[in-house]
This record gives C-alpha cells, structure tokens and sequence, in this order.
C-alpha cells in the first residue's frame, strides 16, 4: 500500500494559500479543471471538495460552456474581482436601503439577491458565496432582528438623569433597587446549541404551557437579586417583593430605599400608593417608557433565560421553579452597570442641571 502523507498546516496559513491559490487559478484555469472533471462525470458537490470552489462556480462554468461559451489560451472569464474599495462601496450602499428599493419584492437581502443587483448594477458576475466572504470580510454577519419600541417619552432624559444622580451620589445608608416581572413558562424557549452537523436537536413540548410569575429586584451595590413567585402577575405580586424589601434592608440601617420600575399597571395601582404612604423610607422611580434597556436587572433576566429556560426538558412546572430558584442562590451577584443610555449627550446635559440644582439646594 502506498505510504499515506499528513502534513499538520495551522488553519490560519491554510486560509492563506487557500486565497493564494484562488488568486492564481482566477478564470480560464479554474474552469478548465472544472470542464475536465465534469467530462468524467464528476458531481459539482465532488469538484467543488476537490478544487476547494463553491459549487455555484461549477454551475456558472457549466452553464457558459453549454451556452456555447469557449474560451482560447489567452482568453480569460469574467470572473469575480477582489473586494476592491468601489465593489465594497456598491454592496454597503444596497444593504442600507430595502430591497424593495431596487425592485425586489422582498423584505431582506439574500446573498443570492445582492449579487444579481451588483450584476445588474456593475456588470459583474458574483456567486452568492463570495458575496457571503465579502460580508464577512466587512464585519457583517447574519443573525435575528430584534423587537423594539418607540422611545419617545418627552421626560426621557430628565428621567434617566434623575436615576443617574442617584447612582453616582448613593448615600452610605441609602439602597437603589431596579424591579422588574418575568413570566416563567414551563414551554421552553428554543435557543442556539452545539449539535452535529446534518442534525438539530429536538425540545420536547409539555403539551399544555403553564406559567409561573417572578418579582425581582437587583440591588446595583451588590449585584444581588431579591424576588418572589407567584402564579398570577397582579398586584399583590409587587406588593410582596415590596414587604420582602421592607425586611430585607431594615431601617435602623437603611434610611432611603429607591425602587426604579417600568410603566406597568401593577407598579401604579392604588394599593401600591397606599403601601408607599405607610412606608415613607421607600421612593418609587418610574422609567421612560418603552424603555428596557435603561433597567438592569433585564440583563439578569436574559441570563436565566439564557440558562435555565432555554432549551430545557422539564415536564413539570415546579422543577423548572426549582431550576430558577438554584440559578439565582448559585450563579450571582450580577454586577452589573448602568446601560450607555445613562452617558448620552442628551441625559448627561440634563444630568448636569440635576448636579447644579442640588448644590444650589445644599447651599
């Protein structure tokens, strides 16, 4: 048997004579291995391994040569430039606007989608593999969009300024609290795992979605996260994270305690009003609206989600709770910072009269 060869070459100079080489080959001689093996009824999936090629280049080469396209010695395709500065203008250009600026009825650009519009554009031919290095080589990636909300309180920054103040100016017998509710559902949340290629894991439904709601609130000095459960989200909810607060900073040591919240109904019920009179110590924050990125404990949130509930196989919805309560005993303190909502030109000028006026005041 014929001796076996290995040669051990470091991905990163395999990356470079792979460009070396696609260099060199680009056009008339890459095709003409390409014709070769198609002659001897090679499949595109075998000469694209073979040639290290994407197969969408066999097909464009076997697509002109049916066309009746030839090529002589000197002759050369029209194939792909480099990623020259104008085609790296050309292509960033189209990503800003829709597609359906361009004629596309489609709501996102497809690689496939780009490298028509350059075509037609540019005249020049791309396969949608080398737009995919180009994006990739630009530092773009593909990945979800996420939802947000209009940010358009009024009292944004005075707002967020306000909650700044405090934070850079906590009293030693002073507490500033972000609170927050989340729904725990026993139907798991689907997230991104290691698998083997060709294969997806599959997350078993529990037949019937049961949830359970959590209270939380994250002292920012200590980064640790008090909380109740409950099996309604209402009122009396709140109302419990709130006694469990009272308890847990006592007054003899702690004078002030700031609660920063969102918009909710149940954090403005009247029952929470009357429980703020009985409880003078405790001062109640609201955030901007529609504003989560200003509350920290949301990223306390993401991170049990991120540990506990996505892809889980609980059946039951007082393991999953059982889950939650160790996550958060086990995996704290979460110190976490104020968002760069916080450090804007716009909160940092209204931060700036919130300094002047308590001095003024103290003075």
């Amino acid at each position: 048997m014929p001796t076996q060869i290995v040669i051990e070459i470091a991905p990163e100079e395999q990356a470079r004579l792979l460009a070396e080489l696609r260099h060199a080959r680009r056009g008339r001689w890459l095709a003409l291995h390409i014709l070769r093996l198609l002659a001897l009824h090679r499949s595109p999936s075998e000469i694209a391994t073979v040639l290290l090629c994407a197969r969408s280049t066999v097909y464009a080469v076997a697509r002109d040569w049916q066309q009746g396209r030839r090529w002589t010695e000197s002759s050369r395709l029209h194939w792909p430039p480099s990623l020259t500065p104008s085609l790296q203008r050309s292509l960033l250009s189209l990503l800003k606007k829709a597609p359906a600026a361009y004629g596309w009825c489609r709501t996102r650009w497809s690689c496939a989608t780009l490298a028509l519009q350059l075509e037609r554009q540019r005249g020049i031919r791309l396969s949608a593999e080398t737009v995919r290095r180009c994006l990739h080589a630009l530092d773009w990636v593909w990945k979800r969009a996420k939802l947000v909300a209009k940010d358009n309180d009024p009292e944004r920054a005075s707002k967020l300024a306000r909650i700044r103040y405090v934070s850079e100016h906590l009293g030693r017998h002073e507490v500033l609290l972000f609170a927050d509710e989340l729904d725990l559902h026993l139907l798991p949340k689907v997230g991104a795992q290691w698998m083997p290629r060709a294969t997806q894991v599959e997350v078993m439904t529990p037949g019937k979605n049961e949830c359970r709601y959590l209270a939380g609130a994250l002292d920012l000095r200590t980064g640790q996260v008090h909380y109740r459960l409950w099996f309604r989200k209402m009122t009396g909810l709140f109302l419990d994270l709130l006694n469990l607060l009272d308890c847990a900073y006592p007054a003899r040591r702690f004078h002030r305690i700031f609660i920063v919240v969102d918009n909710s109904k149940i954090h403005k019920a009247a029952a929470v009003q009357r429980w703020l009179q009985q409880h003078p110590r405790f001062v109640l924050w609201f955030l901007p609206t529609y504003c989560p990125r200003a509350n920290p404990i949301e990223r306390c949130f993401g991170d049990l989600h991120d540990k506990v509930t996505r892809n889980h196989r609980r059946k039951r919805r007082r393991d999953l709770v059982a889950d939650v309560e160790r996550h958060l005993a086990q995996n704290g303190p979460w110190h976490y910072q104020l968002s760069d909502l916080y450090h804007s030109a716009e909160v940092t000028k209204a931060f700036k009269k919130q300094v002047a006026l308590c001095s003024s005041a103290v003075a």
